[in-house]
């Protein structure tokens, strides 16, 4: 079994929301992914998909989205992004999901030898988003946080990778340390799969393993429309 991810896929399936208005990168970027998705990803494989998949505003509007994402191969895990209205309650959302397909909100996961956990989360409070509103929204993300890594240590018996999940970076552009990062290492995560960032971004936002954890983003347009391996307990990426 693999582990691949891609993220932020801004489906329009449903709505005229085409993305290439942010760029070359985005010209037929669904075509893109299907074709890679179908050249390395198998049945036994699977796939994080790090939120923002769909531009459905309500749940009853999405089954498009599924039928496409039911379709292609392997065992497809989602989080919601901060793109994803038509999310409401994790058990309506788990109600329409066809059987290859598994979200998470504050909970995890266990498929083979790893286990999947994780939840939205949130910007780091800082600078221009060091409000008093980002703060109290940043602490409730910290309590989901814990919840998600306390879910995936319930289902640990022997050993198996943890592999978090989130939607927002869990540090800073400059990736310094922060309460996820801290907790994260607390929790011996093997590897953090994030999205949300777009157009231009810090290399090492791609790929970099600090104090013993594989931070990945995988964004589409960040890793051109390719799914990424999330290889846990080997070098490098």
């Amino acid at each position: 079994m693999k582990i691949y991810s891609i993220s932020d896929l801004h489906l329009d399936i449903n709505y005229n929301k085409p993305m290439d208005i942010f760029g070359p990168v985005w010209h037929g970027h669904t075509q893109k992914i299907i074709e890679d998705w179908n050249r390395v990803v198998s049945e036994d494989d699977v796939v994080i998909l790090a939120g923002d998949y769909s531009w459905a505003m309500k749940i009853e509007e999405v089954s498009k989205d599924f039928d496409f994402l039911r379709a292609l191969k392997g065992k497809k895990i989602i989080i919601r992004g901060n793109h994803d209205y038509w999310w409401s309650s994790i058990s309506k959302v788990r109600a329409i999901l066809p059987e290859n397909i598994f979200a998470l909100q504050n909970d995890a996961i266990k498929i083979g030898d790893y286990i999947f956990c994780g939840n939205r989360g949130w910007l780091i409070p800082e600078g221009k988003f060091n409000t008093e509103e980002n703060k109290k929204i940043y602490a409730r993300e910290t309590i989901r946080l814990k919840l998600s890594l306390d879910s995936a240590k319930n289902l640990q018996t022997n050993n198996e990778k943890i592999i978090f999940i989130t939607h927002y970076p869990p540090f800073n552009n400059k990736i310094e340390p922060s309460d996820y990062t801290r907790m994260l290492e607390e929790y011996s995560v093997s590897a953090v799969v994030f999205g949300h960032l777009h157009g231009y971004v810090n290399p090492k936002m791609l790929y970099n393993e600090i104090n013993g954890i594989k931070y990945y983003l995988t964004s589409c347009d960040a890793v051109n429309n390719k799914l990424v391996e999330i290889k846990v307990g080997t070098n490098g990426i």
